[in-house]
């Protein structure tokens, strides 16, 4: 049954990007920046109510009166495609920073290319560090929000990795609070595999942390340990008590 209903979404799941590439891109161009977040995430709606209702998924989500009315960083744990889409329709307008191989996907990516995301070449991990550092205040001085996942890359429910300090930085660079966000996604929507679950999925959004007066050290230590503890209570998989990962930079999806 899980196999049927995956085939299904990801049946509509095409023919939406396909709708909406050519119903909207033409359209999205001429409209100002905030206006294009509005017209593209009527595609993130989409998705999650589609994916909600076909796989039998039932959403619960705490913490909404916490997303400040202005710019901040959100820093999530990453598991799986979902977050990538309801993290737009949180908190928008929000700037993703993502790998730069996401803006040569058909219709997909070049939907991307007009939300002016930060995009990342990862096999030069300097150069990368240094473009998030310089765009990410310029976005949330725009009054953009910043989208950063922490862990770098999807990370499978179940493991850890180690949490690097970008978004933190840039938070303190232009004195925002950071919101930081904890889901249990890749569980209904696996990272590594097509079939999806039914079941619950749990996203819990922080109270803002404020950086003013505090390291970007200090921060992330503090989302950090938000992020891991809601984890473990909204997880059916068991969390590790210790990171498996090794150290390297890591700064996208």
């Amino acid at each position: 049954m899980n196999m049927l209903r995956s085939l299904i979404f990801y049946l509509v799941y095409f023919l939406a990007i396909l709708f909406f590439g050519l119903v909207c891109l033409p359209i999205t161009p001429l409209l100002p920046l905030r206006a294009r977040y509005k017209l593209l995430n009527l595609y993130n709606h989409f998705i999650i109510a589609w994916f909600a209702l076909i796989c039998g998924v039932r959403y619960e989500v705490h913490g909404r009166e916490h997303v400040p009315t202005g710019p901040v960083v959100i820093l999530a744990n990453h598991q799986c495609e979902w977050e990538t889409l309801f993290l737009q329709v949180l908190k928008p307008p929000v700037c993703t920073v993502l790998k730069q191989e996401l803006l040569r996907l058909p219709l997909f990516g070049w939907a991307l290319r007009l939300l002016h995301p930060i995009a990342l070449d990862r096999s030069r991990p300097a150069r990368a560090m240094k473009q998030v550092l310089s765009q990410g205040p310029m976005r949330l001085k725009e009054g953009l929000s910043v989208l950063i996942f922490p862990e770098g890359t999807r990370v499978e429910p179940g493991q850890r990795r180690r949490y690097n300090k970008s978004g933190a930085v840039i938070a303190c660079r232009a004195g925002v609070p950071v919101m930081p966000v904890a889901h249990n996604g890749g569980e209904r929507w696996p990272g590594r595999h097509w079939v999806k679950n039914p079941g619950r999925l749990t996203v819990v959004v922080g109270e803002p942390i404020a950086t003013q007066g505090r390291t970007p050290e200090e921060v992330l230590v503090r989302v950090e340990e938000w992020i891991e503890s809601q984890l473990t209570l909204i997880s059916d998989v068991p969390r590790p008590s210790r990171v498996t990962d090794t150290p390297t930079s890591r700064l996208s999806t």
